[in-house]
């Protein structure tokens, strides 16, 4: 293939590759999180078990 012929080649694939990716529209939104189950409720309960898991660990190890 000839030095021009592989330019014309990348400018077209460049071009088609460019306006595929432009083409996709947006996903749709996701639905909102249903009332009352709030995101975090478990996290300080899960901090809490942590702490007494490692104080127990801890301690059974000096026994």
């Amino acid at each position: 293939m000839k030095k021009q012929n592989k330019r014309i080649f990348a400018s077209v694939l460049f071009v088609l590759v460019g306006s595929l990716c432009f083409s996709q529209g947006l996903p749709p939104p996701s639905p909102p999180p249903a009332p009352g189950f709030p995101i975090d409720g478990g996290i300080f309960c899960s901090i809490a078990m942590a702490l007494i898991y490692g104080a127990k660990s801890i301690i059974s190890r000096k026994k």
